[in-house]
């Protein structure tokens, strides 16, 4: 049996072992210091958790203030994603997350806003929040500028706004999926995105427009359908665009190709057989549907901690107004497949 004076040094050393690192490095872990990366922490909390210990808890006077996360909803696996991200990168720093969820029917943004300053919290960060929306006011944002709160939006960027964007470049996305669709031999290529307000749908229209002239020639027909960033609105597409004769559908959302792979089976059709989907996000389970998804990969963990580091800058006094974007990668799986 190790005495009690043996444990503390066993333990260290274990999670120095199978973190990679030193013991020094595992104390300052444990004792929630200063001065060890991202990654290094994470390697010895992932240590911890395959050794069965608990992570070092940090007290209430340890903290480094409240973030606000404003997220759309939790329906769509991408958020929950982003939230996941963001609030541990958050956390690596000191800072204690507040995740508010917007709901149809629910708090809206600017009651999530007003909670949130009345909180006194160190910065807001906006996941495709109303900034997103070419309808909506901008009011929230620029007061926000005004009271001097720092703050990060996620997807959506508005030049008019002038304030740190991370986002993910959906034109180079629509690029990249046209691109793979007509080295399948596909010439009848059509989108389904969401609403035309929202700026994710508008960036894939024109990424998707530009992409089918550059690989089909300049007289090529665009065939855009317009709908939810739902599985309902991927299956109300599909059945559209699948009158048109259609080959491929690149879709906006992960969701809305799930719904779009539905409309086909329930035709009495096959993909990628008859028709091709390409989703776009990468969630979690889309290498366990049938057939496995082919979809556009958004770096969430990049873009979460990107934005993270621009929070943290903006908190520190360091001015950022950029956009960083980021490229989506083509995951190829089973839905995507030669023009019939």
């Amino acid at each position: 049996m190790v005495s009690t004076d043996e444990q503390p040094r066993t333990r260290l050393a274990d999670l120095a072992a199978l973190s990679g690192v030193s013991t020094a490095t595992v104390s300052r872990v444990l004792n929630r210091l200063p001065g060890v990366a991202d990654a290094t922490r994470q390697a010895v909390y992932n240590a911890m958790d395959m050794l069965g210990y608990e992570r070092p808890r940090r007290s209430a006077s340890q903290s480094a203030g409240l973030v606000g996360l404003i997220v759309p909803e939790l329906t769509n696996p991408v958020f929950p994603a982003f939230a996941q991200t963001i609030e541990t990168a958050l956390a690596h720093h000191g800072y204690t997350p507040l995740l508010c969820t917007q709901t149809a029917s629910g708090i809206s943004e600017d009651e999530y806003v007003e909670s949130l300053m009345a909180a006194n919290v160190a910065g807001i960060i906006f996941v495709n929040g109303m900034h997103a929306d070419t309808n909506a006011r901008l009011t929230r944002y620029e007061r926000l500028k005004e009271l001097a709160v720092p703050f990060v939006l996620v997807n959506g960027y508005r030049e008019e706004l002038g304030v740190a964007t991370v986002s993910v470049d959906e034109v180079a996305g629509m690029d990249t999926a046209v691109r793979h669709l007509t080295a399948l031999g596909h010439t009848r290529i059509a989108l389904a995105v969401g609403q035309d307000r929202l700026v994710p749908s508008m960036l894939k229209r024109q990424g998707f427009i530009a992409a089918m002239k550059r690989y089909l020639g300049p007289d090529v027909e665009h065939r855009v359908m317009s709908s939810l960033f739902t599985v309902e609105g991927g299956e109300a597409s599909a059945w559209a665009l699948m009158r048109e004769g259609v080959t491929a559908i690149i879709c906006g959302s992960d969701l809305m190709a799930l719904g779009a792979v539905r409309a086909v089976t329930a035709a009495g059709r096959c993909v990628p057989e008859d028709v091709s989907i390409l989703g776009f996000d990468d969630s979690v389970f889309l290498s366990f549907t049938d057939p496995p998804l082919s979809t556009l990969r958004q770096p969430v963990a990049s873009m979460g901690q990107a934005a993270v580091d621009l929070l943290l800058q903006l908190i520190q006094g360091r001015a950022q107004t950029t956009e960083l974007r980021f490229a989506p990668e083509l995951i190829v799986r089973g839905s995507t497949g030669s023009a019939p």
